[in-house]
């Protein structure tokens, strides 16, 4: 797994410095890359949203704040990146109707990268969305923000071993002051552009019997929705008894949500 220590200076690995990024708010046109930015709430994503596309949203907890989602842009490299701010949410597993709009996007609109935001003061807390969204997508980036706060309390975060564990680049951030910031533009336009692929860790069921069932569901799903990303995860959800997967795959609307996110770029929740 590639990993980038933070002393590196050598011209072939040089992070992009933040002069170099062009923050395009909401007049961004066509994008070459979407990227989706997912956390729990209070972990301080929307100012990462803040650092990246010049947007000032407000960050506190409001109600419905980002139901409907907050899109911006930014320029690196001669590429433009689409960024939707996801609401925020503990869980994928659809109890909500903001974890519903956040699981549907990264399931069906097939962002380039998703990034997770964590916060070090509740990382095994934080760890089950970034766990949830590992099972879903390869191309995810793990950022732990609020940095300045954590050492305030003296705590610390080996983000080598991190990353060893969940198989994903780690980035540890206060985007506040902009501290971790030019990494992770430097994670998010290798991943996108295709210059760095990783192994995320995935939970394995070792039962035989439940392995037999997700490979059954999966060839009826496959011959009934071909166009449905991530097929091996709805089963899983099938076999967990998620009951808006279960009426939205009962009903064909499961079929259409991948087409609706492509064409028209905007979420609806499962089962709304």
């Amino acid at each position: 797994m590639r990993q980038h220590p933070d002393s590196v200076k050598c011209k072939d690995c040089a992070v992009p410095t933040q002069s170099k990024l062009e923050r395009l708010g909401v007049k961004m046109g066509p994008a070459d890359f979407v990227v989706a930015l997912a956390g729990n709430p209070n972990t301080g994503k929307s100012t990462v949203f803040n650092s990246l596309t010049g947007l000032r949203q407000h960050t506190g907890n409001w109600p419905g704040k980002t139901i409907a989602r907050a899109e911006g842009g930014f320029s690196l490299n001669n590429k433009k990146y689409k960024l939707v701010d996801l609401p925020g949410t503990y869980s994928l597993l659809s109890a909500t109707e903001d974890e519903q709009v956040a699981r549907d996007f990264i399931l069906f609109g097939r962002p380039d990268v998703t990034v997770v935001v964590l916060d070090p003061m509740r990382l095994e807390r934080n760890l089950n969305l970034a766990l949830q969204v590992l099972q879903i997508t390869d191309k995810a980036i793990v950022c732990v923000n609020l940095m300045d706060e954590a050492r305030a309390h003296g705590v610390n975060v080996d983000s080598r071993g991190l990353a060893r564990d969940l198989g994903v680049p780690v980035v540890l951030a206060a985007a506040r002051q902009g501290e971790g910031i030019d990494q992770l533009l430097k994670e998010i336009d290798d991943m996108a552009n295709g210059r760095s692929s990783f192994n995320p860790h995935r939970l394995k069921y070792d039962i035989p019997k439940v392995q037999e069932s997700v490979e059954e569901l999966v060839t009826a799903l496959t011959e009934a929705y071909p166009s449905v990303p991530h097929l091996e995860w709805i089963a899983l959800r099938l076999l967990e008894g998620d009951k808006r997967i279960t009426e939205a795959v009962a009903s064909g609307e499961i079929g259409t949500l991948a087409e609706d996110h492509v064409a028209t770029g905007t979420i609806s929740a499962c089962g709304n």
